[in-house]
């Protein structure tokens, strides 16, 4: 077996590199920054990078099996894409490209959540040792450097303020604390706070929709919530491409390329959230999960199950609930628009799907 450090402690995992220029986006201090030839250092990389890599490499020697995964072509493209957004900021129907960088922010904030999935003592949970895995940092600075990456931490700004950074440098701050409050509202993302979903809620909920009977319910929600976040930054790659294609055309756009830059910042930091989450989701799954009862069920069923299941609904009801909360925000825009037909029209046209009579969506025709 490779010599390998498989053993970090907290602080490590949550150590930045050196920089020689803080990032600041709209006058707001970000975490991260530039080294002495000028690249991007994202935050809490330092040790996280190579542990992270050295529990891939240990991982693979070990099981011999690749990494869970799934390919970012299973997604389909952003609604609406880069050539509906364009049309629509072209003819300075600006508001639902606003409220998109909005949600996307306020989502990303909801990311601190992560670290309050914990259960205790993992190990008793596992029939195989533990130790010395990604699985074993999660509740050991691998939850908590997420967690500050998407929301921030003490005086630096995380993911969410970025996004609303991006958004405010982009169209010239186009929508004050009132206006989006309410847009957060209409989103269904809070009572207009933009305040994270209770938790509470969110247990009870899953008590309503466990898959396993027999298994912890925690240990449940932990591997379901990861799985979750994973598939979400993972289809979110599109989203990047999508706002940095958009936010680069400084016809289009204020800035001078500044908001598309910031977000290739966010895209890097979002690195290693996919990489850990896919290690200790696939230590998971090759190990043996021991039942309340002391039944034992293999990692590749608990684990294969739960994937299946947020896959699925990744690309069903979350996908078509997004489609039509998006949707509902264009017409918005446009209503009272004396073009109103013509503009709908030529967005739909624009786009892959396009709304069906019965609030389904159908694929374009393409000649």
């Amino acid at each position: 077996m490779t010599n390998l450090q498989l053993e970090w402690s907290e602080p490590e995992l949550l150590a930045t590199d050196d920089v020689v220029e803080p990032l600041f986006a709209a006058g707001v201090r970000c975490h991260g920054g530039f080294d002495v030839d000028g690249n991007y250092r994202s935050p809490r990389t330092r040790f996280r990078t190579p542990a992270i890599e050295a529990w891939q490499r240990n991982h693979r020697e070990q099981w011999g099996t690749e990494l869970l995964d799934t390919p970012l072509s299973t997604w389909p493209e952003t609604y609406p894409n880069v050539a509906q957004a364009k049309f629509l900021v072209r003819e300075r129907v600006r508001a639902p490209i606003v409220t998109t960088l909005t949600r996307i922010g306020t989502v990303e904030g909801f990311g601190a959540m992560i670290r309050y999935a914990t259960v205790d003592d993992p190990q008793r949970f596992f029939v195989e040792d533990i130790s010395e895995t990604a699985l074993a940092h999660l509740q050991r600075g691998l939850f908590e450097a997420h967690a500050r990456d998407e929301a921030g931490f003490e005086t630096e700004a995380g993911h969410k303020q970025m996004w609303y950074a991006a958004r405010d440098i982009a169209f010239e701050h186009p929508a004050t604390e009132d206006e989006t409050a309410e847009m957060l509202k209409r989103l269904g993302l809070s009572s207009g706070t933009g305040s994270a979903p209770d938790p509470e809620e969110i247990r009870r909920r899953m008590l309503e929709t466990r898959v396993f009977d027999d298994l912890d319910l925690g240990l449940e929600m932990l591997v379901q919530r990861m799985i979750n976040i994973l598939l979400i930054e993972i289809s979110a790659f599109h989203t990047f491409v999508w706002a940095e294609t958009l936010l680069s055309d400084d016809e289009l756009v204020a800035g001078d390329g500044e908001a598309a830059r910031i977000v290739s910042y966010i895209r890097q930091d979002e690195s290693p959230h996919v990489e850990y989450l896919k290690t200790a989701l696939s230590e998971m799954r090759e190990r043996t999960f021991i039942g309340e009862s002391g039944r034992h069920y293999p990692g590749s069923e608990i684990v294969g199950m739960l994937w299946e299941r947020g896959l699925e609904e990744s690309l069903g009801v979350r996908r078509e609930q997004n489609l039509a909360v998006t949707l509902r925000e264009v017409e918005r825009a446009v209503e009272g628009n004396a073009r109103r037909d013509d503009l709908l029209e030529e967005f739909h046209e624009l786009g892959s799907i396009r709304p069906a009579g019965d609030g389904d969506f159908t694929p374009v025709a393409t000649y």
